[in-house]
């Protein structure tokens, strides 16, 4: 009986610990986007720092990963410190990452090649960065557990850039450890000005996002105006929270980063 009494108070003893653990999970630091719409969606009122974040361009977009990486970028660019950004191959465009905010002076590129999630890491683990990004095909399921709870150990934001040449490509539609899972289609831009309603392209770019997966909040879907030169979105002025079924806007083959 005393034996039974003891096994039992060491079970509330670890029931206590696990959700004292959850209560501090939710209570961890958020970076709002800064859209009610959004925030108000996700727990903790924004983006979970101490988490991993998968984001990809939905469709043939996946290839080049533009507006997945732009919209990484656009986060970070409102956080202080360096960024650590992994990748596969060498073909991250600073340009086009310092005119949503993110100056090529803050980030320390590492061509990576498969060693991808190793380095994210010992990033993590080696600390001082606003931020680790990794660009990569294939993240296994025992590799995402690492890196969660590496960034959830360190307090910062890591962001698997799934990239692919396949549109459907089942490798990205495994399940992983990841706090949010997002999927970025870029829409046709709307007429520049209201004289000239079949002129199209001028005006800012469109962006539909996709959560596909939050942990605490269901899947959403947000139209949306692409991070501007402070790496900030705004709401589009087109319908908002619509149903996730509407398709993405196909690829036309431009490069985030060519140089």
């Amino acid at each position: 009986m005393i034996e039974q009494n003891e096994q039992l108070i060491n079970l509330r003893q670890k029931l206590s610990g696990l959700e004292r653990r959850g209560s501090e999970k939710t209570h961890a630091p958020v970076l709002p986007f800064g859209l009610d719409a959004i925030d108000s969606h996700l727990p903790g009122g924004g983006l979970r720092l101490g988490g991993l974040h998968e984001i990809a361009d939905a469709g043939h977009g996946q290839e080049h990963a533009t507006a997945a990486g732009l919209m990484i970028a656009g986060i970070l660019a409102r956080l202080d410190g360096p960024v650590l950004w992994a990748a596969e191959h060498a073909d991250l465009f600073a340009p086009a990452l310092a005119q949503v905010g993110l100056p090529p002076d803050r980030v320390l590129h590492v061509n990576a090649l498969r060693a991808v999630p190793l380095v994210m890491e010992e990033g993590l683990r080696h600390g001082g960065f606003a931020g680790i990004v990794g660009e990569l095909r294939r993240l296994d399921a025992v590799a995402a557990r690492r890196l969660q709870l590496a960034a959830e150990s360190a307090g910062v934001a890591a962001f698997a850039l799934r990239r692919s040449r396949k549109p459907r490509d089942t490798a990205l539609a495994a399940p992983i450890a990841a706090v949010t899972r997002w999927r970025v289609a870029r829409l046709p831009s709307g007429p520049p000005v209201p004289e000239a309603p079949r002129v199209r392209g001028l005006a800012p770019a469109l962006w539909r996002l996709d959560l596909i997966r939050c942990r605490g909040a269901e899947p959403a879907s947000w139209t949306v105006e692409a991070c501007d030169a402070t790496g900030r979105l705004r709401l589009a002025a087109v319908m908002a929270d619509r149903p996730m079924a509407a398709a993405p806007m196909q690829d036309r083959g431009e490069r985030r980063r060519a140089g």
